[in-house]
């Protein structure tokens, strides 16, 4: 790569040299101070004790999680999960396992197998051949999914083939609307595309599926309402309940926020990205960061899942940071699965609809902005414990505490743009107002001209005809409000004369279950312009468009299921 043709990486490099040059005084300083030499070798003796009996504490951290998973899944109480405690007992024990057995003696009998049967022919073929067999792949298990199964109650073919030609017409605006359309990576669309069917599959149509998932999301949701009794304490019990954005969603990014930093401290998060580094390079050829952001963002939320990559924010291309917001406008957080199923959202629809989307919001935004530059995390990520900062954490403890300071920043850098762009709204809808009186009109605002706007396109989704204009008004409300007053619309006309079909509020859950609204849009543009100052401009510029990108990736997935 020419770095002069990138000033960012000339910058860049040049920082990197001077700090490098910089550390020769730092280590002479160092090794002056006789309390650093002392807290060094500190640990440097605890590091040589678990060297030493590594073996035996590992060997007994894996006997205790073995006999975890034995009582539990013979105790009555307990033996109805079984299925999640065997995937979450085995795979910290094969982690302990792989600690003392090569990667190798699996990796290369399956890579054998993989590359002699099936990479290697594949790749042997001409690019066109091959990009036609994942086109065919795709139309085979969009047309099996949707004429394969027997007819619902309320539902026929034709409303079915209208969801197809839906998803056909959103990814074709999406491609003529491209940034770069010769340089769309149709792997990635292709994959991603195909990965949401089969996750509906999946998730839809095995018990064993919904349960993993719906188990993540309550996982998620339990560990960020451990938040509360912080929040509890500085105000109280009655004042949490209410639910209050202030109290309890700020107080879950900052606990949340200093949590990843200790796991970062910890190594954690470096093992986390690495993996996942890997895996969605090889499947869908996107970034390390990418990749966990869009994976993360169904069960901690979008200000959350951009946290989990904050050293390489500041280093996002364009295209990044694009599928970073885009994924969390797809999906809705664990945090808040459990208010909307309280009152009354199916369970299955809004874990099925959050998982379905990771997979379409990484194909509908790298057609909407392809990748043009190489990014930081692509396929190896090595990620600094905190050696690189100016005065790097001294142990776990240190590193939250730090964290929960920067946690505080970031939601402040929330709450005021949240303020400000639902103001915004508020004054263009009272704009709005006083010019429709003037025409006779005496409710005229954004939702009302955008119920109309999305009149075709919930025809796309296949609602039934005449239930168009109610789920078009309702997803309005859910783009320029917010989700949460989308659902309690939503049931609350369940509960009238006027209530939706079977068919129409199936598609309204899925179709509602996103964060993209404009309030949302605030927290976007907040947290990452907090955590990278410099790429403020470019974050401001692409998040109307990854807002949009997410609405459609929750239509689309609502279209599909």
């Amino acid at each position: 790569m020419d770095l002069a043709a990138d000033p960012r990486l000339v910058h860049k490099a040049s920082r990197s040299s001077v700090s490098s040059e910089k550390q020769p005084d730092t280590e002479s300083a160092r090794l002056a101070d006789p309390a650093n030499l002392d807290g060094e070798e500190e640990i440097s003796k605890t590091s040589l004790f678990y060297q030493k009996y590594r073996p035996f504490i590992l060997g007994a951290l894996a006997l205790v999680i073995l006999g975890w998973w034995i009582s539990a899944t013979i105790l009555k109480a307990t033996r109805h999960r079984w299925i999640v405690q065997t995937i979450f007992a085995w795979f910290f024990v094969l982690v302990i396992a792989f600690r003392f057995i090569p990667n190798s003696v699996v990796s290369k009998p399956v890579g054998a197998v993989w590359e002699a049967c099936v990479q290697d022919p594949f790749f042997k073929l001409p690019y066109y051949t091959r990009l036609a067999l994942g086109w065919l792949c795709l139309i085979g298990i969009v047309f099996g999914s949707a004429f394969g199964f027997p007819l619902e109650q309320s539902t026929n073919y034709g409303d079915r083939a209208i969801s197809v030609l839906g998803l056909v017409v959103f990814q074709f605006c999406f491609w003529i609307s491209s940034k770069a359309r010769k340089q769309v990576p149709w792997r990635t669309v292709i994959v991603g595309l195909f990965l949401q069917q089969a996750i509906a599959l999946f998730v839809l149509k095995t018990g064993a599926g919904f349960s993993i998932f719906h188990w993540i999301a309550t996982l998620a949701s339990d560990f960020l309402e451990q938040s509360q009794a912080g929040a509890t304490f500085f105000f109280d019990a009655a004042t949490v309940q209410k639910g209050w954005f202030f109290v309890n969603t700020l107080a879950a990014i900052i606990f949340f926020i200093a949590f990843v930093q200790m796991l970062y401290y910890l190594g954690v998060m470096q093992w986390l990205l690495g993996k996942f580094a890997w895996f969605f390079f090889k499947l869908l050829n996107v970034s390390g960061a990418e990749a966990v952001v869009a994976a993360s963002s169904p069960w901690i939320g979008q200000g959350e899942s951009a946290c989990l990559v904050r050293p390489y924010v500041d280093l996002m291309t364009e295209s990044e940071l694009h599928l970073t917001m885009t994924s969390g406008f797809a999906c809705i957080s664990g945090s808040v699965m459990a208010a909307y199923i309280n009152i009354g959202v199916p369970a299955q629809n809004i874990v099925t609809s959050s998982v379905m989307s990771i997979p379409a919001s990484i194909a509908i935004s790298k057609m909407r902005i392809p990748e043009l530059d190489e990014p930081v995390t692509r396929g190896r990520v090595v990620v600094d414990r905190g050696s690189a900062e100016k005065y790097p954490p001294a142990n776990a403890l240190h590193a939250f505490s730090k964290g929960a300071v920067f946690g505080l920043v970031v939601a402040g850098q929330i709450l005021t743009n949240v303020l400000t762009v639902l103001s915004l709204v508020a004054a263009i809808n009272g704009l709005l107002t006083w010019i429709g009186r003037g025409f006779g009109i005496h409710a005229l605002t954004l939702q009302l001209v955008l119920s109309y706007v999305f009149y075709p396109v919930a025809f796309l989704l296949g609602a039934p005809r005449d239930e168009l204009l109610k789920l078009s008004r309702i997803l309005a409300t859910k783009l320029m409000v917010n989700e949460f007053a989308a659902y309690t619309e939503l049931i609350a006309l369940q509960k009238t004369e006027d209530a939706l079909s079977q068919r129409g509020f199936t598609i309204a859950t899925y179709a509602l279950c996103g964060f993209a609204n404009l309030g949302s849009l605030g927290i976007q543009i907040g947290v990452l312009s907090a955590m990278a100052p410099s790429r403020a401009k470019i974050i401001s510029r692409v998040a109307v468009s990854a807002m949009i990108c997410g609405f459609i990736s929750t239509l689309q997935t609502a279209g599909i299921a």
